[in-house]
């Protein structure tokens, strides 16, 4: 008699323990407000794609030159990835292989520097992301950063300054992008005073990608050598990155990711990217993506009505920084009474920030994952009083779950996908 596949029982069957982490975690997202900048809820299409056959392939190389046999079906899936990803963004070569956008940004790196090279990025302290050049990741380690910062007034990047400093340091590279920084970046200044002083122009667009793609934020790839983005946060896709990039840097790029960075690609990943492109290519995903924005911005002024100092002042993109000193709390402890009371957010530096990373005085706040969960204007103004309640009284846990029940009654009317 033939024994059954033990390979074919269901996850709750086969593993009753990992089924219910998973059960955990949709519950947790579900009973709560997901207000993290760089978070968002995938599609069930997308979410289904990861869970495909796929999973199991080896795919070293690129479509049509692997080194194993059996990737015909795979290679339609990066094809179609790329296909799609090059529509929307207009762009003249495409790489989908990154597992995350810090291997896409050391791909680049790796690609188009010398070990040594100066690099002007934006200050970690003003905003900029750990792989511009933080002095324990790799890029501080293998390449000399210099940082850029905001105006200490206004909030906002100061273009003569960081052309100033262009002029002194004449780097080999110039980045652009951030991961809080709530304005519009200029992407056509940068690539001008990169242009001046003899620089390849870098961009991580890892946050406004989302935004990009609708044509609702300046557009880098018109401009930069090589532009880089994740393709969750405001791509809704699953947990992943891409590059972009000129036909000039095509090779040297691609060799740099795989054997470079990385060994097989994870083709199940792959498929669910081309999936989300898919969908970022549909009427739908501008609308999205319009709301996202509508929703940051009623979210400041919420804020802002509510007594909140925000760093400059108020967003043009999908993220609000909150400077939590107006209220005489650290973003730490903003975090944890908001976090009790069914809200998630992310302590956050902001400029000049006299606290630790591990504390901090501010707090980051996203409007992707609630807007996917249908919330609009009149939610938003909620979501701020909610806010302010539970910062006022963080110290009383009977106060903050009272506030943790509403919002889990709140969620019950917009379940995630």
């Amino acid at each position: 008699m033939t024994q059954p596949n033990p390979g074919s029982r269901p996850l709750q069957e086969a593993d009753p323990e990992c089924y219910q982490i998973g059960v955990d975690e949709f519950r947790r997202e579900s009973e709560g407000l997901e207000l993290i900048a760089s978070e968002n809820h995938t599609s069930r299409a997308v979410r289904e794609a990861m869970s495909t056959y796929l999973t199991n392939k080896y795919a070293e190389g690129y479509p049509g030159a692997r080194y194993y046999g059996g990737c015909e079906v795979v290679d339609r899936a990066e094809d179609l990835a790329r296909k799609r990803i090059l529509q929307i963004f207009a762009a003249q070569h495409a790489n989908v292989q990154p597992h995350s956008g810090a291997q896409a940004n050391q791909a680049v790196y790796q690609a188009l520097l010398q070990h040594g090279d100066p690099v002007l990025a934006m200050d970690l302290n003003h905003g900029g992301h750990l792989t511009h050049g933080h002095p324990k990741n790799f890029s501080g380690i293998f390449f000399k950063f210099t940082g850029y910062g905001v105006n200490p007034e206004t909030g906002l990047i100061d273009y003569d300054v960081v052309r100033a400093k262009a002029r002194e340091l004449r780097p080999r590279m110039i980045v652009a992008g951030a991961s809080a920084y709530p304005r519009a970046i200029d992407f056509a200044i940068f690539g001008e005073i990169a242009r001046e002083v003899g620089a390849l122009f870098f961009v991580d667009m890892a946050h406004p990608a989302g935004l990009v793609a609708a044509k609702l934020h300046p557009d880098p790839v018109p401009h930069a050598d090589a532009v880089t983005f994740t393709t969750h946060k405001t791509m809704r896709g699953p947990r992943g990155g891409t590059i972009l990039c000129r036909e000039e840097h095509k090779k040297k790029i691609d060799s740099a990711l795989f054997p470079g960075v990385q060994g097989g690609p994870l083709m199940h990943v792959i498929l669910a990217k081309a999936v989300s492109f898919g969908e970022a290519l549909g009427p739908s995903f501008i609308t999205y993506q319009t709301q996202v924005k509508k929703n940051a911005q009623r979210l400041a002024a919420s804020l802002l009505a509510l007594g909140f100092r925000l760093v400059s002042g108020g967003t043009d993109n999908h993220l609000v920084l909150i400077d939590c000193r107006s209220k005489s709390i650290t973003g730490r402890d903003a975090e944890l009474a908001l976090h009790k009371a069914g809200l998630t957010v992310n302590k956050n530096l902001i400029p000049g920030d006299p606290e630790k990373p591990m504390v901090t005085s501010g707090i980051r706040v996203g409007t992707p994952a609630v807007t996917t969960r249908g919330l609009k204007e009149n939610e938003i103004d909620q979501i701020a009083r909610w806010i302010d309640a539970a910062i006022a009284v963080r110290a009383d846990d009977t106060k903050l779950a009272k506030i943790r029940a509403e919002v889990g009654d709140f969620c019950r009317m917009y379940p995630i996908p």
